[in-house]
């Protein structure tokens, strides 16, 4: 990591659009956070099925997974502030309904499953849009502050929107959805108050050849690629948090409060690595970084399976949150600095479809094989499998090994010598 400049850390909240975006995503991210505690809690006391349960997922991730790439290409086509603000605009339209159904008393669950499509639907215009116009609204010097703030507050969210909604449900599931509409209302002011900077915009009709577009540049760019990839397999093998119930009953031997530690642990890890990364971020041998932070997470993983103490299994979590972030906060830099902004909402798609399946698959893959090899061996192999991916990915992509700089920092450091040389 570098020393800390005038550009890092909170001094990047002085470019006023990016603290607009910010404060909305955030407000935002809480409120749907706080209403997945209520909707759950609804769900399970009305009927007692835990295969409902699974259906609240499944109703927000299908009609994501259909969506997303034409997404990508509206994010290209159309003003990305206003597909956010409009996003934002239909998920509140969603708590205002989920208010009535409850205050009207809530007899069937399908009417809350055909609002969660609907959420579903919005969050999939909303995710490209969202990851593409960040790059808009500040310098490009500001760029990794930006990403590693925007990370850390996500993180912060995540982790307090939950708690927030599990004490606001005391008082009633209608008083959570009162709360998230309002906070959604904040944050729909909020984004139609960002100006951001006029992006490059694709004119192009939505045809198969340019919605995948994205996909297309991705396999062309090994830089691109590989950052991605390594993050899906990453993920995919090592999604052992799925299986922290069965961990913290059969094998830690804690109760419910215990395991509400351990599932925030990876949360706070990453948050606190973003906000190190927005006062130190990483500009040199940005490869080795992004390669040893998945090392990390993989070693932490099988530190999980190995572990029968508690306070190991949350530092092994911690470290997992930390490593995951540091590759993160790389791929997300090297996927906006490598990508023209025309077609960058259609890249943001195909790495949301990556990321988006591998977190799905990855908590499939470590029950399949929790079922196959027992829970401890399952939780050892993912931490073993991702290992063994980053030190294949090490060979199969030695353009981001040997990856010194960002490529916008070797660009400008190129050009800067160039100009020495000529003066």
């Amino acid at each position: 990591m570098s020393q800390p400049s005038d550009e890092n850390g909170f001094r990047v909240l002085r470019h006023r659009n990016f603290t607009f975006y910010l404060t909305a995503r955030v407000l935002g991210t809480i409120a749907v956070q706080m209403q997945n505690v209520a909707i759950g809690w609804q769900v399970y006391a009305l009927t007692g099925n835990l295969f409902d349960l699974g259906l609240i997922g499944l109703a927000q991730f299908a009609p994501f997974l259909l969506l997303i790439l034409l997404a990508g290409h509206v994010a290209d086509r159309y003003n990305r502030r206003n597909i956010v603000a409009l996003c934002l605009t239909a998920q509140l339209a969603c708590s205002l309904l989920l208010l009535a159904l409850s205050h009207s008393g809530l007899s069937v669950v399908w009417p809350v499953f055909a609002i969660l499509v609907l959420f579903g639907s919005a969050r999939a215009f909303m995710g490209p849009a969202t990851q593409a116009m960040l790059v808009n609204l500040v310098p490009p010097a500001s760029l990794g502050q930006a990403v590693a703030l925007s990370s850390s507050s996500f993180h912060v969210a995540v982790i307090a929107g939950p708690t927030l909604g599990g004490l606001l449900y005391l008082a009633g599931p209608n008083i959570v959805y009162l709360i998230a509409a309002l906070l959604l209302l904040l944050s729909v002011v909020l984004m139609w108050l960002v100006r951001a900077a006029p992006q490059a915009s694709n004119r192009e009709p939505a045809t198969w050849h340019s919605v995948l577009e994205g996909l297309r540049f991705v396999c062309s760019r090994p830089i691109v690629l590989g950052a991605i990839s390594l993050d899906l397999f990453a993920v995919l093998f090592g999604g052992a948090t799925a299986l922290l119930p069965a961990l913290a009953h059969d094998v830690l031997h804690i109760g419910p409060s215990g395991l509400g530690l351990l599932r925030s642990a990876p949360g706070i890890g990453a948050a606190l690595c973003s906000v190190a990364l927005a006062f130190f971020p990483i500009t040199r041998r940005v490869g080795l970084w992004m390669f040893g932070g998945v090392a990390v997470f993989g070693a932490a993983t099988m530190a999980l399976g190995a572990t029968t103490s508690f306070v190991v299994a949350l530092a092994a979590l911690l470290l997992m949150g930390a490593g995951d972030m540091v590759s993160v906060y790389i791929r997300h830099l090297l996927v906006q600095y490598e990508t023209p902004d025309a077609i960058r909402g259609r890249v943001s798609a195909v790495n949301s479809v990556f990321i988006g399946a591998s977190n799905e698959l990855g908590e499939f893959e470590s029950g399949l094989t929790a079922g196959w090899f027992g829970l401890v061996r399952a939780v050892l192999f993912g931490g073993a499998a991702t290992l063994a991916v980053t030190g294949a990915w090490t060979w199969l992509f030695p353009v981001l090994t040997h990856m010194d700089r960002f490529p916008h920092d070797q660009k400008a450091l190129d050009a800067k010598e160039r100009d020495a040389k000529t003066a």
